[in-house]
C-alpha cells in the first residue's frame, strides 16, 4: 500500500468564516445518490477518476455549473481545482482542521493507518575550523596566502593552523511523530546546524560526530532527503516565475500526488467492501490530489491556500531589481515549496520571518493539525513566537551555545527552571523568558531564590543540570530504547533517489525554460537583433559590389570575413555564462532537495537551445552570405549555416562549463576570457599553423577554432571560382590564400571541422552536467564574534536591569546628546496609485490606475514612539516609502508638513533616517567600518572626529554590535554576518545618523526575543531624546507592542482603521475595539497586539456586517487626529522651515575621499576579483609571450609583420574585455547598495561614482605593468626605454577605457545580463572596424566614420606606431620591397605622428566612458519601489 501524503494537508487559506450549510432538497439529494449509482456502475478504473462537485445556488448561479456535479478530476480547470479545495476545506478561514479531521475519520473507518517518522539524534558533536580576526578578512593578501595553503596541504606538506569552533556539543533528542516540537534558541546557539545535521545537510568541512536515525535506521540506509524537507532562512527563487508556478513546478518533480495515487484503489476498495459512503467533498479532493503528470496540481492551490498565497499567485516572486511579491510572502513561498510534497518529516528554520502574528498563528496552527492527524513530524525554529503561537506546540527543544539545556514537554519547562531558581515575571512571553534566562547579560533579572545569591549559571552547567534532573533521564531513557522494527512500514522511507520518473522529471525542467525563456525574451529578441544588426554591418563593409574573387588580395578579405563571422558567433555565448550563473542557488537547492538530477536540467538547457542556435545561424547566414559574395551553390550556404550552427553550440557549451565549475561570476569571466584567448591565438589565422610555436602546437589540435576556421575556408576556397590560375607561381588562387594561411586544401576537412565542434559541444554538455552534479556551491565563512573583553572582567554577572539603567543614562550623557532639531510630521488624506500592468486589466476595466492608499491621515511627533501595524499587504511599506519619499514611480496626493512647512525631499533626507527592510550593505566592509562610513558623510561638519568616534562607539554598544566590530558584513545567506545582526546593523547605520525622524521598516524582524528587545530599548532611548520615530512591525510581543505610545494600524487596501494613543496595557485601543458591537472581548493575559490582528479580520467584518475604516471615520479618535492635524499643519509663529546650505551633510571632496577611502577597502577584500584579475593578466601575458615568442624581432615578410600586429591586437581585445566583463559584476553589486545610500542622502552620486573610477587606477596600473614587462621582452620588441614607456600608457588606457566602458554598460541597462549582451555587440564592431581584420584604405566610405570612434583602432594605430612606426627593416613581399616603416603607412596609415593623437583620442574616450557611468549613475534609477 502506497504511503500517504501528508504534507498535501498543509495547504489551506488565511480566513476565519465556516460557510453556511445550506441544507439540500430532496430532490438534489436524490439527484446526487442517482449520480453516485451511476459512478459505482462503472469500471474501477473510471470511478478512480469521477468524482461528486456539489455547489451552492449561489456558487451555481456565479458559474453556470449544476447545484451536483460529477467532475473528472484529471480535466480540473483551475476554477474547478479551487472549488474542490475549497469544498474539501469546508470552511473560509485559514483552517485545515475540518479537512484533516475528515481525512482522517475516512481512514480510521476502513482501519488503513498512516506511515509515520520517528527521528532520533544522539551525542552529535560539530566543530568547525575557524580563522579569527583580521586573518578572517578575504583581503588580497590573505586570499594568496590561502591559496598557497590549501596548495600545500592538498600535498601534504603543510597543515595550517586554525582555531577550533564547537557549534554543537554532545546534543542527543527524540522527535516523535504526532507532536509539534518548537526549537527555540539565541542566535548562534546552533539551530540552523542542529536542523540541518537532522536533514543531513551538514557542509562537508564541518567535523561531525554522533548519529542520527529515522524509524532505527542511519541516514546511509534510506534517502533522507526525501524523506525530510529543510526549509531554509534563505529565499533562492527565480524572479520571473509567479508565485503559483513556483509550486507548481516544486508539486511537480516532488510527485506531490504519489502519497494519494496508489493509496486510492486500496481506500475505495475496502470502502465498499463494508458499503461505507465516503464525504464527496472528501473524495474529490483526495481524487484530484492524486492524479499524476498534470501541469497544474490541487496541491499547490491547497499550499497556497494554507499559506495564504492565494492573493499573489499570479504574481512574480521578483528579486532586488524585479518588483514582486513582499519580504514575508518570499518566505512563505519558500516554504511552500517544499511542503507541497509528500514528505512527512519537516524541519523549518525561521519559517516566520516578516510575517505578521495572525499570519504566523494560522500557518503553526495548520501545520499543527497535520501533525497530529497525519501523524507528521516537525522541528521548527522560531525567533520571536507569541504566546499563542507558542501554545500551539507539544515539545520544546531549547539550545543555548551548542549545548540542549531543555528537552521535553513545553508545559514542563518552566518547572524545570523553576527547580534552578529562575522564575516567570508576569506579562513576560515564556519563548522571550527562555531565551534571555541562558543569556549573560539578561538572567540575573530572573532570579527568584532568595534563600541563595545570584551567580550566573552558564549554558553548560544549565544543560548538565538538565540531564541530572527528572526530565533529562526521561529524555535520555526515551533515546536508548530500541526502536522497535515492526512499527517502521517501508512506505515511511523513501528509498527512491526522485519522486517521479526521468522522463517526468526531464519533461518538468524543459516546461519550466520554454517558460523562462518566453519571459526572457526580451533578452534572447535583442540579442537576435543584435546578430542581424552585426551581419548587416559586415555585408556593408565587405560589400559583394566591392570585392571580386580574382586575386589573393581579395581573397585574403574574404578570409576575414570568414573568420570575423567565426569569431562573433563564438563571443555571441558569452553572456550564456552569466545566465547560467544567476540560476546557480536555486539550482543547487532543488538539487540538494533531490528536486532533479542535473542531467535533466543541463539536458533540458541544451535542448533548448538547439532552436536558438539553429536562429543565430540562419539569421548571420540569410543576411551575409549573398550579401558579401561567398561562393553561390546553395549547397554551400546551408554547409556554411550548419556549421555556424554547430559552433555556436559549442561555444554554449563551452561557456556554460566555464560557469558551472568557477561558480563564481568574476572567476567565470576571467577564466572565460583565458579560454577564449588560446582557443583565438590558436585558431590558425592570427598565427599561421606554420608559424605556430612547438609548444603551443598541442593547443592547435584541441582549439574549436581552428577546425572551424579550416572547415569555413575549404567550404568557400574549394569553390570553382578559385580555381583560376594565378598570377603569383603556378597554382590556383584558392590554393594560394589556403597555403599561405597554412590551410589544408583537402575537401574532408568541413565534415572532419563539423563533426569535431559537434563533438565538443556534446563533450562540453557532459562535462556541465557532471559540474552540476558533483560540485557544490562556494561558500565563505561566517562571522565569529570575538571574545567580549568586558564580560571577561565583570565575572559576577551584574545585575542585567543595572546594567540596563546604566547603559540608558550613559546614553542621555554621551551618544544621544548631538544637537538636532525635534520636529513634527503630519500627512492628510495621502493617497497613492500605480498603473495597472496590462497582464491584470480585464477588457471592461475602465480604470487604468490601482489605488494602494486611500486618504491616509496622520501626526507622528517628537518624542512619540508610533506603530505602523496591518496585516500583509494593508501598506505599510507603502505609505512609509511615500512619506519618506523613497517612491520610484506612482502618483501621491495629499499633503505632507514637516512642522507646518511643506516636505521638501532634498532636505528631508539629512534629517530622517529609513531603516528598510532588507538589510542591503557592503559585503567587504566590516561593522565598524559601515557605521563610521555612515556617521562621515551624513553628520553634520560641526561634529568633531571625538564626538563622531563616541557616538559610533555607543550606538555599537546600544545595538550589541561591539562584539562583532571586525566581522566582515558578507552577502544574505553565504557569508559574514547572520540574519538578525545583519539587521541589527541597518538599524545601526542609521542611528549613527543622528536623524531627527526616523522610519524602521520591520526592525525586529528576523531577531529573536532578546536581539528585538535590544533593538526596541535603543528605539526607546533613541525616541525619549525628542525624536520622531515610526516603526512598522509584524509580530510584536506584549512587551514591545506596549513599548509604543501611539498606533496606526491599517487594513488591507490602504485604510486606516484606527489611529491615536495605545494607553496603559494597550487600554485605550482595547476598549475602542471591544466598544464595537460583535467584536469578541480579548482574553486575559493575551497579547493586545495579536487580538487587535485577529479581530479586524475581513472574516469578522462580514460577520459584525461593518467596514472598520468606515467606523474609524465616524469615531472619537479619528477627530482626534484631524483636529491634532490642523493645530499642527501651520507652523509656529516665526518659525522657518528646516533648510541647509547644501544637499548633503558634507562637501564634495569629503564625500569623494570618504567614499574613495570605502571602495578602496572593497577592492581590497575582492580577491575574486582583484587576484583573479592579476593572475589572469599573468597568464595572459605568458600565453601570449609563448605564442607570440621572439616575433617582435622578425620583421622582414608581411606574414610576420602581421603575425606582430596579431600580437598586438590580441592583448588588445582579450584582456580589454576581461577587464570588462569582470568589473560588471562588482558595479551591479555595488549599485543595490548605492540606491540606498543616495536615497538616504549620503553622498552626491557623482562622488560616488567618481570613487567608483578611482580606485580601479591602481589595480589596473599592476596589471598593466605585469603584464608589459612579460610580453614585453618575451616577444622580443626593441629594446628602448622610450617604445617601453609608451607601450605601457598604450596598455594602461587601453585597460582603463575597457574597465570604464563595462561600469558604463551596467550603469546604462536594467540588469546584469543586458549589460554583458549590449556589450559583446560593441565587442564585435569594435573587432571588425578596428582596422586589423580590415586595413583601413578597405573600409567602406560609409563606415570609416565608426573607424575613427572605435578605440580599439586608436589603441592598434597608437601602439604599432610607437613600437613599428620608425623601424628601417626592409620587408619583402608579393613583388615588392619596401621598409617596415613606408609600408605601415601605405598601408595602414600607421607612423610616429599618430602616437600623439592617438593618446589624446585614448584620454578621451576613457573620459567619456566614465562621464557616461558617473551621468547614469546620477540620472538613471533601474530599482523600482
Amino acid at each position: 500500500m502506497a504511503a500517504l501524503n501528508g504534507s498535501e494537508f498543509l495547504e489551506m487559506e488565511i480566513d476565519p468564516m465556516r460557510e453556511s450549510n445550506i441544507g439540500m432538497t430532496a430532490r438534489e439529494d436524490e439527484e446526487r445518490e442517482l449520480i453516485r449509482e451511476a459512478i459505482s456502475r462503472l469500471p474501477s478504473r473510471r470511478q478512480d477518476n469521477l468524482a461528486v462537485l456539489r455547489r451552492t445556488p449561489s456558487e451555481a448561479q456565479r458559474t453556470g455549473g449544476p447545484l451536483t456535479e460529477t467532475i473528472d478530476v484529471r480535466k480540473l480547470d483551475r476554477t474547478a481545482r479551487e472549488l474542490v479545495v475549497k469544498k474539501a476545506l469546508a470552511t473560509n478561514s485559514q483552517d485545515n482542521y475540518n479537512l484533516l479531521s475528515a481525512i482522517k475519520d475516512r481512514l480510521d473507518r476502513v482501519g488503513i493507518q498512516v506511515p509515520n517518522v520517528e527521528v532520533r539524534f544522539d551525542s552529535l558533536n560539530v566543530d568547525a575550523n575557524i580563522q579569527i580576526g583580521e586573518r578572517a578578512l578575504p583581503t588580497l593578501i590573505n586570499a594568496t596566502r590561502d591559496a598557497i595553503e590549501d596548495l600545500f596541504t592538498a600535498l601534504k606538506i603543510y597543515r595550517p593552523q586554525r582555531h577550533s569552533l564547537k557549534i554543537l556539543n554532545h546534543v542527543s533528542g527524540i522527535l516523535r511523530p504526532g507532536r509539534m516540537t518548537l526549537l527555540l534558541g539565541p542566535p548562534g546557539s546552533g539551530k540552523s546546524t542542529l536542523l540541518k545535521a537532522i536533514a543531513g545537510k551538514l557542509d562537508e568541512n564541518l567535523k561531525v560526530s554522533g548519529s542520527v536515525t529515522y524509524n532505527g535506521q542511519s541516514l546511509d540506509k534510506f534517502n533522507v532527503q526525501r524523506t525530510s524537507a529543510y526549509i531554509s532562512q534563505t529565499d533562492n527563487h527565480i524572479a520571473e516565475l509567479t508565485v503559483r508556478e513556483t509550486l507548481d513546478f516544486a508539486a511537480r518533480w516532488q510527485g506531490a500526488s504519489e502519497g494519494f495515487a496508489g493509496y486510492m484503489n486500496d481506500l475505495v476498495h475496502l470502502e465498499k467492501e463494508r458499503d461505507i459512503q465516503p464525504s464527496p467533498e472528501i473524495d474529490a479532493f483526495m481524487k484530484a490530489s492524486s492524479v499524476r503528470g498534470k501541469k497544474h496540481s490541487i496541491s499547490t492551490d491547497y499550499i497556497l491556500k494554507v499559506l495564504g498565497l492565494d492573493v499573489c499567485a499570479n504574481t512574480l516572486v521578483g528579486s532586488d531589481m524585479i518588483r514582486g511579491v513582499s519580504g514575508g510572502q518570499k518566505k512563505r513561498v519558500t516554504t511552500g515549496e517544499m511542503i507541497v510534497g509528500p514528505r512527512k518529516t519537516l524541519l523549518m528554520d525561521e519559517i516566520s520571518t516578516g510575517l505578521d502574528s495572525s499570519t504566523t498563528y494560522q500557518i503553526v496552527k495548520c501545520i499543527g493539525n497535520f501533525v497530529h492527524f497525519m501523524e507528521g513530524t516537525v522541528l521548527m525554529a522560531l525567533l520571536q513566537p507569541p504566546p499563542e503561537t507558542f501554545d500551539l506546540f507539544d515539545d520544546l527543544i531549547l539550545l543555548s551555545e551548542g549545548y540542549v539545556v531543555y528537552e521535553g514537554p513545553r508545559v514542563e519547562v518552566l518547572e524545570f527552571f523553576g527547580s534552578l531558581g529562575f522564575q516567570l515575571p508576569p506579562r513576560k512571553s515564556i519563548a522571550d523568558f527562555l531565551q534571555e534566562v541562558t543569556s549573560k547579560k539578561d538572567q540575573a533579572q530572573y532570579w527568584a531564590d532568595p534563600t541563595k545569591p545570584y551567580v550566573f549559571i552558564s549554558a553548560s552547567n544549565i544543560a548538565r543540570a538538565f540531564i541530572k534532573s527528572p526530565f533529562g533521564r526521561s529524555m535520555s531513557a526515551s533515546i536508548y530504547v530500541p526502536y522497535e522494527e515492526n512499527m517502521n512500514r517501508p512506505e515511511a522511507l523513501s528509498k527512491t533517489k526522485y519522486a517521479t520518473s526521468r522522463w517526468e522529471l526531464l519533461k518538468t525542467c524543459l516546461t519550466r525554460e520554454v517558460l523562462l525563456i518566453s519571459r526572457q525574451r526580451f533578452l534572447y529578441i535583442f540579442k537576435t537583433c543584435q546578430v542581424a544588426f552585426v551581419g548587416f554591418v559586415t555585408c556593408t563593409i565587405f560589400s559583394r559590389s566591392r570585392m571580386h574573387p580574382g586575386s589573393e588580395t581579395e581573397g585574403n578579405l574574404y578570409l576575414a570575413c570568414l573568420f570575423f563571422g567565426l569569431v562573433h558567433i563564438l563571443f555571441n555565448g558569452f553572456s550564456e555564462l552569466s545566465l547560467l550563473m544567476f540560476r546557480l542557488p536555486v539550482f543547487y537547492k532543488q538539487r540538494d532537495n533531490l528536486f532533479h538530477p542535473a542531467w535533466a536540467w543541463s539536458l533540458a538547457s541544451f535542448l533548448l537551445r538547439i532552436p536558438y542556435s539553429i536562429v543565430e545561424a540562419v539569421v548571420w547566414t540569410s543576411i551575409v552570405y549573398y550579401s558579401v559574395g561567398f561562393s553561390p551553390e546553395i549547397w554551400r550556404f546551408f554547409r556554411y549555416m550548419f556549421l555556424l550552427f554547430a559552433l555556436h553550440q559549442m561555444a554554449l557549451g563551452l561557456f556554460r562549463t566555464l560557469a558551472s565549475v568557477a561558480r563564481d561570476l568574476v572567476i567565470a569571466n576571467t577564466f572565460a576570457s583565458a579560454c577564449l584567448l588560446i582557443t583565438f591565438l590558436s585558431g590558425g589565422f592570427i598565427i599561421p599553423k606554420a608559424m605556430i610555436k612547438p609548444w603551443w602546437v598541442w593547443a592547435f589540435w584541441l582549439s574549436p577554432l581552428s577546425y572551424a576556421q579550416r572547415a569555413i575556408s575549404v567550404n568557400e576556397f574549394d569553390a570553382d571560382r578559385w580555381m583560376k590560375k594565378s598570377a603569383i607561381g603556378n597554382e590556383t588562387v584558392g590554393y594560394n590564400i589556403l597555403h599561405s594561411h597554412s590551410l589544408p586544401v583537402e575537401r574532408y576537412w568541413y565534415w572532419l571541422g563539423v563533426g569535431v565542434l559537434l563533438l565538443y559541444a556534446i563533450l562540453f554538455n557532459i562535462a556541465v552536467t557532471f559540474a552540476l552534479a558533483f560540485l557544490n556551491p562556494l561558500r565563505k565563512a561566517q562571522a565569529i564574534p570575538r571574545f567580549d573583553d568586558e564580560e571577561k572582567n565583570n565575572p559576577n554577572g551584574r545585575s542585567k536591569a543595572l546594567l540596563d539603567q546604566s547603559a540608558t543614562l550613559e546614553t542621555k550623557r554621551k551618544g544621544m546628546i548631538l544637537p538636532f532639531q525635534p520636529l513634527v510630521m503630519t500627512f492628510h488624506n495621502v493617497n497613492y496609485f500605480v498603473d495597472i500592468p496590462k497582464a491584470m486589466r480585464h477588457e471592461d476595466m475602465s480604470e487604468r490606475r490601482l489605488q494602494l492608499l486611500v486618504n491616509v491621515s496622520g501626526v507622528f511627533s517628537p518624542g512619540v514612539l508610533t506603530a505602523l501595524v496591518g496585516s500583509s499587504g494593508a501598506g505599510k511599506t507603502t505609505l512609509m516609502d511615500v512619506l519618506a519619499g523613497r517612491k520610484t514611480g506612482g502618483y501621491i496626493t495629499g499633503d505632507i508638513k514637516i512642522s507646518g512647512h511643506p516636505k521638501v525631499q532634498s532636505t528631508f533626507a539629512r534629517i530622517s533616517g529609513y531603516v528598510e527592510q532588507n538589510d542591503i550593505h557592503s559585503p567587504q566592509v566590516t561593522v565598524e567600518e559601515s557605521l563610521w562610513f555612515s556617521s562621515n558623510l551624513r553628520l553634520p561638519k560641526e561634529v568633531t572626529k571625538e564626538q563622531r568616534c563616541e557616538f559610533v562607539e555607543e550606538v555599537m554598544r546600544l545595538v550589541e554590535l561591539d562584539t562583532l566590530r571586525q566581522a566582515l558584513v558578507g552577502l544574505p545567506g553565504s557569508s559574514g554576518l547572520s540574519t538578525e545582526q545583519r539587521k541589527r546593523l541597518t538599524i545601526a547605520v542609521e542611528l549613527v545618523a543622528n536623524p531627527s525622524i526616523i522610519f524602521m521598516d520591520e526592525p525586529t524582524s528576523g531577531l529573536d526575543a532578546r536581539a528585538a528587545a535590544i533593538v526596541m530599548r535603543t528605539v526607546r532611548n533613541t525616541v525619549d531624546t525628542g525624536r520622531t520615530v515610526v516603526c512598522t512591525i509584524h509580530q510584536p510581543s506584549i512587551d514591545i507592542f506596549e513599548a509604543f505610545d501611539e498606533l496606526l494600524l491599517m487594513k488591507r487596501g490602504g485604510r486606516v482603521i484606527y489611529g491615536g494613543k495605545l494607553g496603559l496595557h494597550s487600554r485605550i485601543l482595547i476598549d475602542y475595539f471591544q466598544g464595537i458591537n460583535g467584536v469578541p472581548p480579548i482574553r486575559d493575559g493575551y497579547n493586545p497586539a495579536t487580538w487587535m490582528l485577529e479581530v479586524t479580520t475581513a472574516s469578522v467584518e462580514e460577520k459584525i456586517q461593518a467596514d472598520f475604516a468606515e467606523l474609524y471615520v465616524t469615531s472619537k479618535q479619528y477627530r482626534e487626529v484631524e483636529d491634532s492635524i490642523m493645530s499642527l499643519s501651520s507652523p509656529p509663529q516665526g518659525s522657518e522651515p528646516v533648510c541647509f546650505d547644501s544637499t548633503y551633510a558634507q562637501g564634495s571632496l569629503s564625500q569623494f575621499q570618504i567614499c574613495l577611502r570605502k571602495q578602496m577597502l572593497v577592492y581590497w577584500r575582492s580577491p575574486r576579483y582583484n587576484v583573479v584579475r592579476l593572475f589572469y593578466t599573468m597568464l595572459a601575458a605568458l600565453i601570449l609571450g609563448t605564442q607570440f615568442w621572439g616575433v617582435g624581432s622578425k620583421r622582414d615578410t608581411t606574414q610576420a609583420l602581421f603575425t606582430v600586429m596579431g600580437a598586438l591586437y590580441s592583448a588588445c581585445i582579450f584582456l580589454g574585455v576581461s577587464n570588462a566583463s569582470s568589473v560588471q559584476p562588482i558595479v551591479a553589486i555595488e549599485r543595490t547598495v548605492f540606491y540606498r545610500e543616495k536615497a538616504a542622502g549620503m553622498y552626491s552620486p557623482l562622488a560616488y561614482a567618481a570613487a567608483q573610477g578611482i580606485v580601479e587606477i591602481p589595480y589596473i596600473l599592476v596589471q598593466t605593468i605585469i603584464y608589459c614587462v612579460i610580453t614585453y621582452f618575451m616577444i622580443k620588441f626593441e629594446q628602448n626605454a622610450g617604445k617601453f614607456f609608451l607601450y605601457m600608457l598604450f596598455m594602461f588606457l587601453t585597460f582603463t577605457y575597457f574597465t570604464f566602458y563595462g561600469m558604463m554598460a551596467v550603469g546604462l541597462t536594467p540588469t546584469q545580463n543586458i549589460a554583458a549582451v549590449v556589450s559583446s555587440a560593441f565587442y564585435s564592431l569594435w573587432n571588425l572596424l578596428s582596422g586589423f581584420l580590415i586595413p583601413k584604405q578597405f573600409i567602406p566610405v560609409w563606415w570609416i566614420w565608426f573607424y575613427y570612434i572605435c578605440p580599439i583602432a586608436w589603441t592598434l594605430q597608437g601602439i604599432i606606431s610607437s613600437q613599428l612606426g620608425n623601424v628601417e627593416t626592409i620587408i619583402q613581399g608579393q613583388g615588392f620591397q619596401v621598409s617596415v616603416k613606408d609600408y605601415l603607412k601605405a598601408n595602414y596609415d600607421y607612423g610616429t605622428n599618430k602616437i600623439g593623437p592617438s593618446i589624446a583620442v585614448l584620454l578621451v574616450f576613457n573620459l567619456l566612458f566614465f562621464s557616461v557611468f558617473a551621468v547614469s549613475v546620477k540620472f538613471i534609477n533601474f530599482q523600482r519601489r
